[in-house]
């Protein structure tokens, strides 16, 4: 559901430098309300005064604004959300969705807990540890790049995110009444090196 106070920290980071041509100031970050993240972070929101959506991105420096206006409004309802998903990643990555493509709603009941994996002698690398959770816990659905391994599972209703991007960052996103089926990934994620942050 759309939440106002999930941004409003946000205001105080610092995380984007804003100009002239920016979409909204430093201090109307704090004002926006969440629509949606990426699973890597990224926000879609909107401004009570900017009327438009807006992305604000992990990876990135600068707010951006996203228009709708090129899509046909004739589409029915199911389509028209689908599509608008796929017009605002084409804006935000310049191309259409090539693979899959995994759209996630803020539920506002979504847990999370971050860890490390330290590199090491005798550690594994984050593509063994992915392919090593996959054998102890086989996923209902595998998203996999050069970048970022994602794998999903129903009975956390969530997913692990194992950020080969960076190296180190492994991520458990699960719903708050799953907590059992989240217990029993962290323990094993801390069995195999990784650390809380």
């Amino acid at each position: 559901m759309p939440d106002p106070k999930v941004l409003k920290p946000f205001a105080e980071y610092e995380l984007w430098e804003f100009d002239e041509d920016s979409p909204i100031t430093e201090q109307q970050i704090g004002e926006c309300i969440a629509l949606g993240t990426t699973v890597d972070g990224d926000f879609l929101a909107v401004h009570p005064r900017t009327g438009g959506l807006l992305w604000l991105p992990r990876h990135a420096e600068q707010v951006m604004a996203i228009s709708l206006q090129t899509l046909d409004q004739k589409q029915e309802d199911d389509e028209m959300y689908t599509l608008v998903l796929d017009e605002i990643y084409r804006q935000v990555y310049g191309r259409s969705p090539e693979e899959a493509v995994y759209y996630e709603p803020w539920t506002g009941t979504r847990n999370y807990l971050f860890f490390r994996l330290r590199p090491g002698q005798g550690q594994p690398s984050l593509p063994e540890l992915a392919e090593a959770c996959r054998a102890e816990f086989p996923p209902d659905m595998t998203i996999e790049t050069p970048f970022v391994c994602l794998l999903f599972y129903r009975k956390l209703g969530g997913y692990i995110r194992l950020n080969y991007a960076y190296g180190q960052e492994v991520a458990v996103f699960y719903e708050q009444d799953e907590h059992q089926a989240f217990a029993v990934l962290e323990q094993w994620l801390l069995s195999k090196g990784c650390e809380t942050t």
